[in-house]
């Protein structure tokens, strides 16, 4: 997070982008959203973290998979919206999918469940701010680098400190900044274009790549159980992205028809 910031500062001085800040520092209200912005997205590192140095990155993917499915339940549950047949057949297949796999685990997949949960709610929270993507994530980290620093003080003092270690390390640690910042740049301009439902779709590449790894790479187990939880959760997937590309083009139709009349 210190790392995040720093290099955050750097792209806001590159682009002249700190004016818009002095603003943004007299909204208290706005900087309180922030600040569960933050919140929600520290829990969402700190459970992946969590999960891969505990070799359960097949775990981790099934909460990315699982997200689209929980922003459509926030929106029923919180805005009272009303959901098309086919979004509750998903959401009924999803639960069923939940189920699958906590007999499968022994236990909930609460690793699962709260990367879903954290990331809906990131995002939720993210489209209401719509903020310049720099702005927000600047001060999203600069919220979290403060207990950083604490804690980075604390081991220091403790003689645990790894940095800067050797080189390499320091390096790593160094564009842990850049890599941490800029797929949520990415993300935060890109909440800010484009419609949900497109957001949705694109966010199931990053679970698909972290299931490959989990087994590919890290040979995690996949017993059948499992592997019907999950493909519980694609069918699930395939029934809201095709219900909601046909809304789209629907509404789209009736849009371009309305205009030319």
């Amino acid at each position: 997070m210190i790392w995040s910031v720093v290099f955050i500062a750097l792209l806001l001085t590159a682009v002249r982008g700190w004016r818009r800040l002095r603003g943004l520092v007299r909204q208290p209200r706005t900087l309180l959203v922030v600040l569960v912005a933050a919140v929600l997205i520290a829990v969402n590192w700190g459970t992946y973290i969590y999960a891969v140095n505990t070799d359960r990155v097949v775990e981790a993917s099934l909460g990315y998979f699982m997200t689209p499915l929980l922003s459509v339940a926030f929106g029923l549950v919180f805005f009272g919206e009303r959901l098309r047949p086919a979004q509750w057949s998903a959401l009924a297949v999803g639960v069923a999918a939940v189920i699958v796999l906590t007999v499968d685990y022994g236990r909930p997949p609460w690793i699962a469940l709260t990367l879903a949960g954290s990331f809906s709610s990131y995002s939720l929270v993210k489209k209401r701010l719509a903020l310049p993507p720099a702005d927000g994530l600047l001060a999203e980290s600069v919220a979290l680098a403060l207990p950083g620093l604490v804690y980075l003080g604390w081991l220091a003092a403790q003689s645990r400190s790894s940095f800067p270690g050797t080189p390499g390390h320091a390096v790593l640690l160094v564009l842990s900044g850049a890599v941490t910042a800029v797929p949520l740049l990415l993300f935060a301009s890109a909440a800010n274009r484009i419609p949900l439902t497109a957001l949705g779709i694109l966010q199931y590449v990053t679970p698909t790549l972290q299931f490959g790894i989990g087994v590919l790479v890290e040979h995690e187990p996949m017993p059948p159980a499992r592997l019907f939880g999950f493909a519980l959760v694609w069918l699930a997937l395939m029934v809201f992205t095709w219900d909601g590309l046909r809304h789209s083009r629907r509404a789209t139709r009736t849009a371009q028809s309305a205009a030319v009349t």
